[in-house]
């Protein structure tokens, strides 16, 4: 399987990081050793001195599928999910410098956590799922679907045009703003639609 992410998907974390709002999906992608499951700790990487927490709804393809029409997105996933994409910020900072991919920085081992999936039935619209994250007890990020720049129906059809879609792939589809560091000892935890979906530890 493998791991597609989407970059500044929200307005308001553009601006937060002083990047220009999107026309089109910032894309890049990770390897299935990014994946952090099972609420497992997050052990501190010794490569950084300065990792973001960025929380983000995660879907999961159910089929396979190429150029997938837009008005046929909907029928390639069938269950939702939040993970962290966690960022190496001081990495990503001197990679976007000198004008070199961002891998390093976002795709090392663990930093993409992954909750357990529920069924996209549950919800009454994935376009206004209400999601946060709290860390040691307080609200760090908000956000609701509502507010993406590219609806999960979008990057599912915008994806599909580059890549062959499989099931088991995920699509991390971008974080609000309040993203900020994270440090040895804080303790995470994400809900979806007011149901916990991540509790774990920075180790």
């Amino acid at each position: 399987m493998k791991i597609l992410a989407i970059g500044r998907n929200y307005v308001n974390h553009a601006k937060e990081l002083n990047n220009p709002v999107p026309e089109e999906p910032v894309v890049f992608s990770m390897p299935d050793s990014a994946l952090l499951k099972n609420n497992n700790d997050f052990y501190f990487p010794d490569f950084s001195k300065d990792i973001h927490h960025e929380v983000e709804v995660v879907v999961k393809i159910s089929r396979v599928g190429k150029n997938i029409p837009l008005e046929f997105a909907h029928r390639y996933y069938d269950e939702i999910g939040l993970g962290i994409d966690f960022t190496a910020r001081d990495i990503q900072a001197d990679c976007k410098k000198k004008g070199l991919p961002w891998e390093k920085a976002k795709a090392f081992d663990g930093a993409a956590p992954i909750s357990k999936f529920i069924s996209k039935d549950k919800f009454k619209d994935v376009n206004q799922l209400n999601f946060h994250l709290d860390i040691n007890g307080t609200r760090v990020q908000t956000g609701n679907t509502s507010n993406m720049i590219f609806s999960i129906d979008y990057l599912i059809s915008y994806l599909s045009k580059y890549f062959t879609l499989k099931i088991g792939d995920m699509i991390y589809t971008g974080t609000p703003e309040g993203v900020g560091p994270v440090k040895i000892g804080d303790r995470l935890v994400a809900e979806l639609e007011g149901e916990e979906m991540m509790d774990f530890n920075i180790r």
